[in-house]
């Protein structure tokens, strides 16, 4: 049946979970990309042996017509499918730009291809000189806080730090009132946790 590897690798990455990448699947990719091939060869012979008939494409409608309709359909199907299994894995990669610097985790990295590793490096780095240019980091707060101030525990010894407004001795287990600015980074790093409530 036409399509059944293009609706595998498709399927295979709605199976997953979202944000959450499984290994590209360059096996599967591959069999689509051949099929495709396939497609093209076989819709070029027909469409070359009407030609050599003479019969119009418009009023004619034979064997190889339709035949020739169902390989252009199924290459148009396959596409599709390699488009939106990539384009939906660049839209992951995209979103761990925003929270991973510039070098990402070995789980994460043997899953990518090499063109999504590399697109992940092109992306990161823009993304850092955007907000170098721009003196602000934006990925800070991806969600806009209801208070400036929150309350957090320190988890590891940071010792004394100059935070945008005051210094603050950051001690193990401390329990602390910041600007969400100055905490973000210690929290994203896991030395420190918001207590909420």
């Amino acid at each position: 049946m036409y399509g059944r590897k293009a609706y595998q690798l498709v399927k295979e990455f709605t199976n997953s979970e979202s944000g959450q990448l499984t290994g590209f699947n360059d096996d599967l990719f591959a069999q689509v990309i051949e099929d495709c091939k396939e497609h093209v060869l076989k819709l070029q012979s027909l469409l070359r042996k009407m030609q050599e008939e003479g019969s119009d494409n418009q009023t004619t409608k034979n064997a190889d017509h339709f035949g020739a309709l169902m390989h252009h359909l199924a290459l148009v199907r396959n596409k599709r499918c390699l488009m939106a299994y990539v384009y939906n894995r660049a839209e992951v990669v995209q979103n761990l730009g925003w929270t991973i610097d510039l070098v990402l985790p070995l789980e994460i990295e043997e899953k990518l291809s090499i063109s999504e590793k590399e697109y992940f490096k092109s992306h990161s780095k823009t993304l850092k000189s955007y907000m170098s240019d721009l003196d602000i980091d934006l990925a800070v707060d991806m969600v806009p806080p209801k208070d400036p101030y929150i309350k957090v525990r320190v988890l590891e010894e940071i010792g004394n730090v100059v935070l945008s407004d005051q210094s603050a001795n950051l001690t193990r287990y401390a329990i602390l009132f910041l600007r969400r600015t100055d905490a973000e980074q210690y929290i994203s790093q896991g030395k420190m946790e918001e207590l909420t409530g």
